[in-house]
Order: C-alpha cells, then sequence, then structure tokens
C-alpha cells in the first residue's frame, strides 16, 4: 500500500467516525429522546412516590418529569450564549 492509499484509509476512517459522532449528536438533541426520558421520569418518580405512600403520586411526579422537559430545551439557548461569549485562547 503506498502514502496515497494510506491516506484515502485515514480520510476513510475520520468520515467514518465523524458520522457516527453526527448521529450521536443527532440522538442526544433529539424530542424522541427528551419525551422518552420525560415519561421514564413522570413513571418511575410515580410509582416511587406510591410505594412511599405520598398524597396525590401522579400529580406530584409532573413537577420533576416536566423540570426536566424544561431545562433540556433552555440547555440549547445556554449552550448558544455559552458559544457566542466564549474567549477563544
Amino acid at each position: 500500500m503506498d502514502k496515497i492509499e494510506k491516506l484515502e484509509v485515514e480520510i476513510e476512517k475520520i468520515k467514518e467516525r465523524n458520522r457516527k459522532v453526527e448521529s450521536d449528536k443527532s440522538w442526544e438533541q433529539s424530542l424522541t429522546r427528551r419525551i422518552f426520558i420525560g415519561v421514564s421520569t413522570y413513571l418511575l418518580i410515580s410509582l416511587f412516590l406510591i410505594i412511599i405512600k405520598a398524597e396525590k403520586p401522579f400529580l406530584a411526579a409532573i413537577i420533576p418529569a416536566v423540570a426536566y422537559l424544561v431545562s433540556t430545551l433552555s440547555l440549547g439557548l445556554l449552550r448558544s450564549w455559552w458559544i457566542r461569549n466564549k474567549k477563544i485562547t
């Protein structure tokens, strides 16, 4: 394998890695993931509140689930602000 072929192989490896990173980033930012985690949070906290015999467990479980969803929505804004104001060293 000559030098050019080795470079082409390395470039393909980098492109494949970039595709994987982009796919992972897309999943991390997806609405599907956020909704799944919000619903899972609601169900798990509801179960916990039922086990400890809390008053109105289904109503009380809404608070952390909604807080999670709000926090994920606001993180995009915070990230954009941070990137704009970050000093490049």
